[in-house]
């Protein structure tokens, strides 16, 4: 039995898809109740609150940890996670880390991964970590006002970083869970080239057949918004990257390549399959 937290976003998904078609055992965790595959065990769990998770570890040999806000919760003590997986009998745990934890170790955000990273390496477990650099499917934050309006709001518009499909970092997160071959490994996971937020609107339009306008938001306009969905002290680490991406941030990194046996895909195939949201 495998453990797939955040099994509802865009990483949990195929990586719980992935693994069933491996022939796999998947128990997915989420906040709430949702469907999942057919053979799929489903337990509601806030991460927030580790032992809410013993029914899910249950006879289970390895866990996927994607902890997004639980992270950053009041309170929060999520190496406690690692503790109750240990002692309920997983060997294996695949950590969704940050890039920024090696490219913005200072960050207040940033920090508290490297405290969980640390706690994983320290754990007796078997373990992989992964690093992906912005997600493709951020994108998916303008879907609305690309239906409504045709235009796309962001900040930093001609900054560029090179964002990874979350389809390649569910693919490297299954060979991470599957193959003794990735234990200890710290892979760095982008995409395969650097894109701005302005050519990602040039793409959703070219993929819709037509236009899309871009509207450049300032700094505090942004923040206010991520704010909605994120704590502070991530939507500031967030802008610190993407307005002003140092050189580790701008790296192409031959990550997902070495798990996978091929490149990563690119931006304009991550929204060829998610189009329908734009429509």
């Amino acid at each position: 039995m495998i453990v797939v937290t955040g099994a509802t976003g865009n990483v949990g998904r195929p990586l719980t898809r992935a693994l069933t078609a491996a022939g796999e055992q998947v128990t997915a965790v989420s906040r709430h109740a949702t469907a999942v595959p057919d053979g799929v065990r489903h337990v509601a769990a806030d991460l927030a609150e580790p032992t809410g998770l013993t029914p899910a570890l249950d006879g289970a040999k390895a866990l996927f940890l994607l902890l997004s806000g639980d992270l950053h919760a009041p309170g929060a003590r999520p190496a406690d996670i690692i503790g109750l997986a240990a002692a309920s009998g997983v060997r294996r745990i695949v950590l969704l880390s940050s890039q920024g934890v090696a490219t913005r170790p200072l960050g207040p955000s940033r920090v508290a991964m490297r405290v969980l990273e640390d706690a994983l390496r320290e754990s007796g477990l078997d373990w992989a970590v992964l690093r992906p650099g912005g997600f493709a499917s951020n994108a998916l934050a303008w879907a609305e006002s690309v239906r409504t309006q045709g235009t796309v709001a962001a900040p930093f518009g001609d900054v560029g970083v090179p964002v990874v499909d979350p389809a390649d970092i569910a693919e490297v997160a299954a060979a991470c869970l599957l193959d003794d071959r990735h234990t200890g490994g710290v892979y760095e996971l982008t995409g395969p080239e650097v894109i701005t937020p302005r050519q990602q609107a040039e793409a959703i339009g070219t993929a819709l057949g037509s236009p899309v306008r871009f509207h450049e938001l300032t700094r505090d306009e942004a923040k206010a918004a991520m704010t909605q969905f994120v704590p502070a002290e991530l939507a500031d680490d967030t802008l610190d990257i993407i307005g002003a991406p140092n050189p580790a941030e701008l790296r192409i990194s031959p990550d997902v390549e070495q798990v996978l046996g091929r490149a990563p895909r690119p931006f304009n195939d991550w929204v060829a399959r998610n189009i329908a949201a734009f429509r």
